[in-house]
């Protein structure tokens, strides 16, 4: 597969391909390695749509470079920022113990990288294998800066699965024929939601369904009889996309790199921030054939785009030069909330050695949810009913600091950037889920962090709220992966919905998807020092302030168990 000729012109498989073969060389050396990358952030034009315009990519590939290590390897990435606007990078689902300063979130872990500057990361992956991606995480530069990680297991280790003859990373995106930074700034300045979307992408490419696009869509070569595996992200800036594969079955097998108890599935839905690996036996008819992704839209009577991409499988030994069209994949409607509780409903762990926590030491309440900010009607009151839209956990809307971060923040002591006073539950109790009374929709602002004791075992009921709508909303906890050891509609009730908690085999994920007009409830054990952001992966919600942050300390109360900064560590 090959981009367009349009200024970002790269061979991604190949590129993958070579990565993996170093990876095998290097094992016959040594059990761990250290990859050292030089990450170039610019501007690039690229073609999609009939348009060239110019998006920000990294070393001139969209999407970025694919990272291929294995558990136990180091990474130092030299970050250079030739944009013309602040960048930071994040390390979606690494654990990052004792580097924190690493994970990348702007003005949560570190200050953003300025035009012209560089900051390199250095980070280890512990006891992790799978598909993780990283991303930018400062503003909306993350709509074109993105790229998968793939995680091998140790050499001399393997899957818990047949082994494939082809992997393949998957990355589902969004794409705009404006400037992100245009769109984005639009919405801040309204008030409003932000336009939508013009296409979906798999693997940088919409696909044969739009226009001036079939010359450069992403195929995936295979011969039959082939075990494949692809490695599905949602790289989508808003969106919760379905994915499928015609008149081929999917056998889950991973989640947010953690493994799972084989189950198959003809479409999967992915939400933003979330991976998920899949296993296609190419057992069909020698052919070409569609693999396909569209929305799952749940905010009622908000816009979204009621697109499709497609990338295509094609069998190698099929008719040369046919041109029979590929066959398409028949999708889930858009609001089709019972296909996806089915699917997430399968989900169960393979067994380890971690343990679901059984006596909690905090239990947290958190309400998530947009609201609105009343003001006096005008261009910057858009909203519904001449209001701005915000969001919020427990009805604080989070704010960033913006003269340090709040990691550095909490190392040095520097007092008046955060205070540690975050709500364990809502402030009021009403019907989540129902009628609420509009004394509750407008939020108050503030930089409040929770704090966690070193090593204390958490419980989080995420409880989704309708006062805009109800919604489904893809949480994701940074420096940290959890168990999701239950899920359900309508308000959360402990009295009755304790009892079916999974505290068995419960799935492990970074990003759990909260059910529309539900909740979800997850659990982790504490063990990882620094600050962790808590968000919700829309990046139109996490701009409007759904997050929160954990202040996570080692057992004296301070945080100087962590690594120190990096002597090249960013200044805001």
């Amino acid at each position: 597969m090959e981009a367009n000729n349009s200024g970002c012109c790269v061979r991604p498989w190949f590129l993958f391909l070579l990565a993996v073969l170093k990876l095998c060389f290097i094992a016959s050396l040594a059990d761990a390695e250290t990859h050292y990358h030089e990450f170039v952030v610019r501007e690039t034009p690229v073609k999609r749509l009939c348009r060239t315009h110019n998006i920000i990519t990294v070393n001139g590939q969209f999407p970025g470079p694919t990272l291929a290590v294995r558990n136990g390897d180091k990474l130092v990435i030299k970050a250079t920022n030739r944009a013309r606007y602040n960048v930071t990078l994040h390390w979606h689902g690494i654990r990052q113990l004792r580097t924190p300063w690493a994970d990348g979130p702007e003005y949560v872990t570190q200050c953003p990288i300025k035009p012209g500057a560089t900051y390199t990361y250095r980070f280890t992956i512990e006891n992790q294998e799978g598909t993780l991606w990283w991303h930018a995480h400062s503003r909306w530069v993350r709509a074109t800066v993105y790229g998968a990680i793939v995680i091998f297991p140790k050499f001399g280790s393997s899957y818990p699965f047949p082994k494939p003859n082809v992997e393949v990373p998957v990355i589902l995106g969004e794409w705009w024929n404006r400037n992100i930074f245009d769109v984005m700034r639009q919405a801040l300045f309204t008030g409003a939601g932000p336009n939508i979307s013009d296409a979906y992408t798999i693997n940088g490419q919409p696909g044969d369904l739009y226009r001036c696009s079939s010359k450069g869509t992403t195929k995936i070569s295979v011969k039959s009889g082939d075990r494949v595996l692809l490695r599905v992200i949602n790289a989508a800036l808003n969106q919760q996309l379905f994915f499928s594969v015609a008149n081929h079955k999917l056998t889950v097998v991973e989640a947010d790199a953690a493994y799972l108890k084989p189950f198959t599935s003809r479409v999967i839905m992915v939400g933003p921030g979330q991976t998920t690996n899949v296993l296609l036996t190419a057992d069909q008819p020698p052919a070409r054939y569609y693999m396909a992704a569209s929305a799952y839209a749940t905010a009622q009577n908000a816009p979204f785009d009621n697109t499709t991409t497609t990338a295509i499988l094609e069998y190698q030994n099929s008719r040369s030069g046919s041109s029979s069209s590929p066959v398409l994949p028949q999708l889930p409607a858009f609001n089709d909330t019972a296909t996806v509780t089915a699917f997430t409903s399968q989900m169960r762990s393979i067994p380890s050695n971690a343990k679901v926590p059984t006596k909690i030491d905090h239990s947290l309440f958190f309400t998530v949810g947009l609201g609105f900010v009343n003001c006096a009607p005008g261009p910057r009151c858009q909203g519904p009913n001449n209001t701005r839209f915000a969001a919020s956990m427990n009805n604080v809307s989070f704010v960033l600091p913006r003269r340090t971060s709040l990691l550095q923040a909490a190392y040095q002591n520097i007092p008046g950037v955060f205070t540690t006073d975050f709500p364990p539950v809502p402030p009021v109790k009403f019907d989540y889920t129902g009628n609420v009374s509009r004394a509750l929709w407008q939020p108050r602002f503030g930089t409040k962090l929770y704090k966690l004791k070193f090593d204390s075992n958490v419980q989080i009921v995420l409880q989704d709220t309708a006062i805009f709508s109800t919604e489904d909303h893809p949480i994701h906890l940074h420096g940290y992966h959890f168990f999701v050891v239950g899920q359900g509609f309508g308000n959360f009730n402990p009295q009755t919905d304790t009892s079916k908690f999974n505290l068995v085999d419960p799935p492990v994920r970074n990003t759990i998807d909260v059910p529309v007009g539900g909740w979800a409830v997850i659990r982790f054990v504490a063990d990882n020092p620094g600050v962790w952001l808590f968000h919700c992966h829309i990046d139109s919600h996490l701009t409007w302030g759904l997050a929160m942050s954990f202040l996570v300390e080692n057992g004296k109360g301070e945080l100087q168990s962590i690594e120190p900064p990096p002597a090249d560590l960013p200044t805001c």
